[in-house]
Parts: structure tokens; C-alpha cells; sequence
């Protein structure tokens, strides 16, 4: 396999098997996707059987809100601290670990005999998806040290969030009006369990740094501005934006963020070194992905209840409804993959956000109430754009920083697309409650995401790598 240790050492053990032909190519790439797609399907299956999920365990609303968005939390504040864990003890180590947690974590929730107890063997559960998120790009870099076939493999990465994100309800809304609730955790363990055989086989050890300490102190200040942010944003969808709880979160998490950076200029180990943060690739690539989360996850959470609450859509009618967004991700990603090589990454991240875009105003066009056969085109068009693009957005990031800090920039990157999911559910929720009509909040919600492509579109131009690279 194209795998080399570096001079800071592998993780103990037997070297994996090097396997030939087809299986080299694709047995890595099946092993990191399956526990990445793991960790996005959780963030949306378990919204359309919390309800039953509430009346069987006898929840209140408080613990229902606690069961989605306990996972979020943690799993978004704890990203950057997963990819410095993977940096120092080896990606490879880290991401089985966190496999092995969330696995395990899900057949907790499955067996979960109260609502205190799910909401706990939640949060253990987003523990599990931040130690596997930031290794499974950083293992993708090493197993596919050629940009072409680097490219593939972060195009097929990226295009599982948007099948799982997407999948989420249709598989959901189908194991709870069949089997029952508990299966929508159940069904983890035979993924998690495959993707700890295909990892411990065929991904080789990943290299060590373990005279690279953890700052602590850093690390809490992200894990407290990143809580503090999601769940601010999270509460200013059903709360409002003044409410005097959110502008307190908001507040407080921009305090964390502010002792983040003065505690990275001093420190002696940073998470991720300042010049590689000052970097307008790196920071600008991150910008990118905040952006296209925003726009992307909005609208499948507003359509969604749109889907649902205005047209009368079942859950299984709401994910069948929203196919053809998803349909579009992994054609795109298996695309751009292929074109990387003769065009670079610029144009392809430039021209998806101009597609998504066009998609967006194409629905916010369409009218306040426009017929369901209208809104296919603009879906496909944004499903196809957003994953058009992620791949050279990745590869950009990636790119930027050096192999010792892989995990970090693969941390990095996911942490500001989190940050932008629950900014893009959070308006949306908010434009949905107001006054102003239902029609007329959901048209505003698909005018600004057409507006954060279109303004990702502008920071690609200046900070994505114009040339192509090498085959």
C-alpha cells in the first residue's frame, strides 16, 4: 500500500496487510466512508423518531430537545480536540477508538431504558463522532498520497454527508413505522463493526508526534466557544434572536473564542499553529465550507418543514421528497474528482457555489407556494453544486497544512461546516416563525443562502490554489 511512516514513529502493532490490485484502492476508502457516513446519518435519522422516542420513554420537552441536540453539542465542541489526539497518537488509533465509543454508545440508546439515560448515551455518542470526523480526512491523506486519486477519495467522503444528511429522515421514517425506534441506533453496530474490520486490515498505522503536547487550556476555550455558539444558534430558532438567553450564548462563546486565540499565541504546542491560521488558503478554505453548509443545510431543514407541516408530507413522503438533492452528490463528487486534474481545484469550487446559488434563487423564483415539480431543478441544482465543490475544498485545506497537522486542519474544517449547518437551521427556524408568512420566510431563507454561495464563490476566487495539480 502507498503508505510510509514518518520519522515520528507508527503505532504499535503488526503493519497492516498490504492487499493488491482493486482492494488497495478501495478497501481504505470504504473504511473511513462507513464510519463518516455513521456519524452524519445520527445527526438527522433521529429527528423523525424523537416524537415516538418521547412518548415511549415518557420525555419532556426539555429531554426531547436534549436527545438531537446533546449529539450536536458535543460533537461539534470537541472536533478540534479529536484532531489533536489524532495528530499526537496516530489518526489511525484515534479513529478507531472513536468507532469503538460511538458504537458502543449506540447500542446504549438502543437499549435506553429512560430518557436521562439516552440523552446520556447520547452525548458519549457525539464524543465517538468528534474522535472519528477529523481522522477520516487526515487517513485519506495518507492512504492517497497521489492528488488524483486524493481527490476521488475526498469527493467520495464529502459526498456521504450529504447522502446521510439527506437519507436521514427516508431511513428513519422507515425503521420507525416498521421495526421500531431503537433500530434507528441498532442499525450502527453492524457499520461500526465493519469499519473497525476494514480499518484494522487494510488503513496502515499513522504516524506519531508524542512529544506534541495537548494545551489544554486551548482546548477548552473551543470546546466551550463551540458548545456555547451551536447552542445559542440552536435556541435562536425557537427562542428568537434577542431573546436575552441566545445573546448571552452568543456572547459567552465569542469570549471563548477570543481566550482561543490570545492562548495560541502563547502557547508552546498550538492546536494549529498561527501562520497556518493567518494562512488565506487555510482560513479561507474553512470560510468556504462554513458557507456552503449554511446554504446547503438550510435548505434541507426548511424544506423539510415545508415538506411536512405545509403540503402534509409523511416523513417517508418528506425524504423521498428531497431524493433528488441527493441523487446529485455523489455523481458530482465522483465528477470533480475526475476533473481536478486538468482544471484544478478553483474552478470547480468557484462554478459549484455559482450553480448552488442559482439553484436557491431559482427556488426563492419559483414563488411563495410554487408547485413541487418546480422545486426538483433548483434541488438538484444546489445538491450538485454544494458537492461539486466540497471536493476541491477539502483538497484546499488539506493542502494547506503540513502532514503533522493533518488532523487539526481536517478538525478545523468540519468544526466551521458544523458551525455552519446549525447557523443555516438556525435563520431558517427564525425566518420560518415570523410574521411575515410562512411563504415569505422560507423565499427570504432560500435569497440569503443563495447569497452565502455566491459570496463563497468570491473568497474561492482568492484563495483556492489557481493551478492544477499534477497528476
Amino acid at each position: 500500500m502507498p503508505f510510509a511512516e514518518s520519522a515520528g514513529g507508527g503505532e504499535p502493532g503488526p503493519p497492516a496487510p498490504a492487499p493488491t490490485g482493486a482492494r488497495r484502492s478501495v478497501a481504505p476508502l470504504l473504511a473511513v466512508c462507513a464510519g463518516y457516513f455513521m456519524v452524519i446519518l445520527d445527526v438527522t435519522i433521529i429527528n423523525v423518531a424523537v416524537p415516538v422516542v418521547g412518548r415511549d420513554l415518557s420525555a419532556s420537552l426539555t429531554g426531547i430537545q436534549w436527545i438531537t441536540d446533546g449529539y450536536t453539542l458535543v460533537f461539534a465542541g470537541f472536533l478540534m480536540t479529536g484532531g489533536a489526539l489524532g495528530d499526537r497518537l496516530g489518526n489511525r488509533r484515534v479513529f478507531c477508538s472513536g468507532v469503538v465509543v460511538f458504537t458502543v454508545a449506540s447500542a446504549a440508546c438502543a437499549f435506553a431504558p429512560s430518557a436521562p439515560f439516552l440523552v446520556g448515551a447520547r452525548l458519549v455518542e457525539g464524543l465517538g463522532a468528534a474522535l472519528i470526523v477529523p481522522g477520516s480526512l487526515a487517513l485519506l491523506q495518507e492512504a492517497y498520497p497521489a492528488p488524483t486519486a486524493r481527490s476521488r477519495a475526498f469527493g467520495l467522503w464529502g459526498s456521504m454527508a450529504g447522502i446521510a444528511a439527506s437519507a436521514g429522515p427516508l431511513l428513519g421514517g422507515l425503521l420507525v413505522s416498521t421495526v421500531g425506534w431503537r433500530w434507528v441506533f441498532l442499525i450502527n453496530l453492524p457499520v461500526g463493526v465493519a469499519c473497525l474490520v476494514l480499518t484494522s486490515r487494510y488503513v496502515a498505522p499513522s504516524p506519531r508526534h508524542p512529544d506534541r503536547a495537548l494545551d489544554w487550556p486551548a482546548q477548552c476555550a473551543v470546546v466551550a466557544g463551540v458548545a456555547l455558539l451551536t447552542a445559542a444558534l440552536n435556541e435562536a430558532g425557537r427562542r428568537g434572536w434577542s431573546d436575552t438567553a441566545v445573546l448571552a450564548g452568543l456572547g459567552l462563546a465569542a469570549a471563548a473564542g477570543a481566550a482561543f486565540v490570545l492562548r495560541e499565541r502563547l502557547a508552546r504546542f498550538p492546536a494549529l499553529p498561527p501562520r497556518l491560521l493567518r494562512s488565506r488558503t487555510m482560513s479561507g478554505g474553512a470560510a468556504i465550507g462554513l458557507l456552503f453548509n449554511f446554504g446547503f443545510y438550510g435548505m434541507v431543514f426548511t424544506a423539510s418543514l415545508d415538506f411536512q407541516h405545509q403540503r402534509g408530507f409523511s416523513a417517508l413522503e418528506t425524504g423521498l421528497a428531497l431524493f433528488p438533492a441527493v441523487a446529485m452528490t455523489t455523481f458530482a463528487s465522483v465528477l470533480s474528482g475526475r476533473l481536478t486534474r486538468r482544471t484544478g481545484d478553483r474552478p470547480l469550487v468557484i462554478s459549484g457555489m455559482l450553480l448552488g446559488a442559482l439553484g436557491l434563487a431559482g427556488w426563492a423564483a419559483a414563488g411563495l407556494d410554487p408547485a413541487y415539480p418546480l422545486l426538483v431543478v433548483p434541488m438538484m441544482a444546489t445538491g450538485f453544486g454544494t458537492s461539486f465543490a466540497l471536493t476541491g475544498s477539502t483538497a484546499t485545506v488539506m493542502g494547506a497544512a503540513p502532514p503533522a497537522y493533518a488532523g487539526a486542519a481536517s478538525a478545523l474544517f468540519n468544526t466551521t461546516r458544523q458551525i455552519g449547518s446549525a447557523m443555516g437551521v438556525a435563520l431558517g427556524g427564525s425566518l420560518l416563525a415570523t410574521g411575515a408568512g410562512y411563504g415569505a420566510g422560507l423565499r427570504t431563507s432560500m435569497i440569503i443562502g443563495a447569497l452565502a454561495y455566491l459570496t463563497a464563490a468570491a473568497l474561492a476566487w482568492r484563495c483556492v490554489p489557481a493551478r492544477a495539480r499534477p497528476a
